[in-house]
């Protein structure tokens, strides 16, 4: 190590164990140094990164607590460390949340009344249905997810994607057609047998894959109980006009994977009944608030145990509200 290195202060890592109901939930918490009490936020996690080491949630573990706010970061249910079983709906998830929550206010070195909830994607819609779920939240920070159901924005994304990757206009419009016949089937508006015929259809075109449909044999036999009846019927916008905390929404504008122009509208349109609500559209970011220099969509794990938001305009936006909003010193 060269004579003119110095030290980094660094956060302080105590290992969090906390229940929702009999699943134990396992986490890392990430403390300010010092002995003063301090704000908190409770990571809500992306669809896709469901563990503590994904590169995506570093950047709030090495920026927060030098600002003066205590993070937690755990296992999803089913995943990591953490028990129970992977695939719940949201509500059980953003409970998950709200335990976590729990847990912090008991620590002697959090503000209690300071704790709230930050995610990303499918993280966004769970930041701010446990603030809906916990009444003593403090606030919400939901990134790069839109306001408009869940059905609506993948196949927003899967167009996106299959247009990407090199697929044609038909390719689209087929994938698309799967998709309703999923949707159609598991809201009970169409029968099995006619989900499947479309599925086995295009079960071995090369877009397959990129549709995130199942197949035929993989329809459920109870649709209603099903992981995709659980996320499909979720409306956010229902969630963000239930809101009594002040909620930051942040989104790329290079974002493949939802409708941000469509969101910001709809967040427009709710504002006078909202006034708590904020939001801001970050240029030259893409869906994980990275520069977006070569946009292939990539959803690989690999690909997502590496990718990291850099975008300086972001960590700006999110420093600065909350040190208004929770206080930061």
């Amino acid at each position: 190590m060269p004579a003119w290195h110095a030290p980094v202060a660094s956060a302080a890592q105590q290992e969090l164990r906390f229940q929702n109901g009999d699943v134990t939930l396992s986490g890392t918490l990430y403390l300010p140094e010092g002995k003063a009490k301090v704000p908190a936020v409770v990571l809500t996690h992306a669809a896709a990164a469901p563990t503590r080491e994904y590169a995506l949630y570093d950047h709030l573990v090495r920026a927060l607590p030098a600002a003066g706010m205590a993070v937690l970061v755990y296992d999803r249910r089913g995943s990591g460390k953490s028990g129970g079983k992977a695939g719940e709906g949201f509500d059980v998830l953003a409970d998950d949340a709200v335990a976590g929550a729990r847990a912090l206010a008991a620590n002697p070195r959090i503000d209690a009344r300071r704790i709230g909830y930050w995610g990303l994607s499918q993280g966004g819609w769970l930041a701010v249905l446990a603030a809906n779920r916990s009444p003593g939240t403090a606030f919400a920070i939901s990134v790069s997810a839109p306001v408009v159901t869940p059905d609506v924005q993948m196949n927003f994304a899967v167009a996106n994607l299959l247009s990407v990757r090199g697929h044609d206009a038909a390719a689209v419009r087929a994938a698309l057609d799967a998709r309703h016949a999923v949707d159609d089937f598991t809201m009970g508006r169409a029968a099995r047998d006619a989900a499947a015929a479309k599925l086995q259809a295009v079960e071995n075109q090369p877009w397959f894959d990129l549709a995130f449909i199942p197949r035929a044999d993989e329809l459920p036999a109870e649709p209603r109980s099903s992981t995709w009846y659980k996320q499909m019927t979720h409306d956010p916008l229902v969630e963000v006009a239930k809101l009594k905390v002040p909620v930051l929404f942040l989104f790329g504008a290079d974002d493949p994977w939802i409708p941000v122009a469509d969101t910001v509208q709809r967040l427009q349109q709710l504002a006078p009944r909202q006034p708590r609500m904020s939001w801001r559209v970050i240029p030259n970011a893409n869906h994980r608030m990275a520069h977006p220099l070569r946009e292939n969509m990539d959803f690989d794990v690999e690909h997502l145990q590496r990718e990291a938001p850099d975008s300086l305009d972001y960590m700006a936006a999110l420093v600065a509200w909350l040190g208004r909003t929770a206080g930061l010193k």
